[in-house]
């Protein structure tokens, strides 16, 4: 049995592999912190600076399934039109909140995800592992609820989700390497995967000459 999502960084050495259980309590600790400590609800709005990544997949589903509207700006999809803020919480990796800081608008919490904290800015990752793993039930999302800040619901993105999975081919079972620089944006690389069933290796700075190993150590049945 293969982990839902297992994350590698050619040219860190990074490899972390999750199972659904494990990526649960991420997403619920997550859900936690942002209801807990930073008394967000369900329509509040979320800017999401953070690269593919098994965090950034974390902070959105933990982010979703309070009901967040998420404006994500990968590293691909920077630039591409006027931020969606103000937000109610900024997630950024270090690097993006120095690149970012004069195009996104300050929100009453900013959190830094991976590598040092800069200043202004809260440490993701100790703050949410002080969080229960087990979180109490939240106001139940709807369909028709605004999933991104430019009003696309969850029900448009559940719709796209499938459709774009079904244009690559993938289906219940599959276990998809995706290369995070050609897929940056989380409805490839996380929603359509996982919406139909299949579990995701998402590779970032993948090496080439080592998809093919990869792929039999992972078993690994599609590569996008």
């Amino acid at each position: 049995m293969y982990d839902v999502l297992t994350y590698y960084d050619d040219k860190s050495g990074e490899r972390v592999a999750l199972s659904a259980a494990d990526l649960g309590v991420w997403a619920g600790r997550t859900a936690d912190l942002l209801t807990g400590e930073c008394r967000l609800r369900r329509g509040d709005r979320a800017g999401v600076l953070l690269p593919p990544h098994w965090l950034t997949a974390a902070v959105l589903l933990g982010a979703w399934s309070i009901g967040i509207s998420v404006d994500y700006r990968g590293y691909a999809t920077a630039g591409l039109g006027e931020p969606g803020g103000p937000y109610d919480v900024v997630f950024a990796s270090p690097d993006r909140v120095r690149s970012m800081l004069e195009d996104v608008p300050p929100a009453n919490w900013q959190f830094a995800v991976g590598g040092p904290v800069p200043e202004g800015y809260l440490d993701f990752e100790a703050m949410v592992e002080q969080r229960d793993a087990v979180t109490p039930p939240y106001e139940e999302v709807l369909g028709s609820d605004p999933a991104s800040v430019d009003g696309t619901t969850y029900g448009a993105w559940e719709q796209l989700a499938r459709e774009l999975a079904a244009q690559m081919g993938i289906q219940a079972g599959d276990r998809v390497l995706i290369d995070a620089n050609e897929h940056d944006h989380p409805v490839k690389w996380l929603l359509a995967p996982m919406t139909v069933g299949a579990s995701v290796v998402l590779c970032a700075n993948l090496d080439p000459a080592l998809v093919e190993s990869r792929v039999e150590e992972e078993g690994v049945t599609r590569v996008l």
